[in-house]
């Protein structure tokens, strides 16, 4: 990335419209789901479109929102699965020890001797907990549970995370049964 190009952070996911007067439902990224509001103008990740909050409100897994530019119920169709976004130098900083998950993405990933692994290149959630996508040197991406266990230390001023994983784990060999019966009977 340039030093001119400003990096950004994902900080929610419009959904379906919401009524006719162009509401729609908004998935939020973040510990506090009205957190998106508190940073004025949201953008699309190459600001060709930019949103301000009117009003939000938290309806079960989702927040309501109402855009000023929104006027209607066909714009707020259209908008569905657009990601809005903030500048990074907008979030506040952090304390020792704590990140943004953007703060991963490109960081190399190294076993408990030092030896690289790949990079990371996502930190994905589909429900049980939170996952690193790792894209190693060669082959497909893998994903390890991002937890104190398997990601033992986070070194972001170095540029390294250190990953501590089973011997088996990258196996693709099915584990065998313990009574030694073939899978097959």
């Amino acid at each position: 990335m340039s030093s001119n190009e400003t990096q950004k952070v994902l900080m929610a996911k419009i959904g379906a419209a919401h009524g006719v007067r162009g509401e729609v439902r908004v998935k939020p990224f973040g510990d506090d789901p009205l957190s998106f509001t508190d940073y004025g103008v949201l953008t699309t990740k190459d600001g060709k479109q930019s949103f301000e909050v009117q009003n939000a409100r938290v309806q079960k897994t989702v927040v309501v929102t109402k855009f000023k530019e929104v006027t209607d119920r066909n714009r707020a169709e259209e908008l569905n699965g657009v990601e809005l976004y903030i500048d990074r130098d907008q979030l506040p900083d952090t304390e020792d020890d704590e990140f943004y998950y953007s703060d991963l993405n490109g960081l190399t990933v190294q076993d408990p001797d030092g030896k690289a692994m790949g990079k990371i290149v996502a930190v994905e959630d589909f429900g049980a907990g939170d996952l690193l996508e790792i894209r190693p040197k060669r082959g497909k991406t893998f994903y390890i549970p991002f937890t104190k266990d398997f990601v033992p230390e986070i070194n972001l001023e170095a540029g390294f995370v250190t990953v501590d994983l089973p011997e088996d784990y990258l196996s693709d060999e099915k584990p065998s049964d313990s009574s030694g019966a073939s899978p097959d009977k």
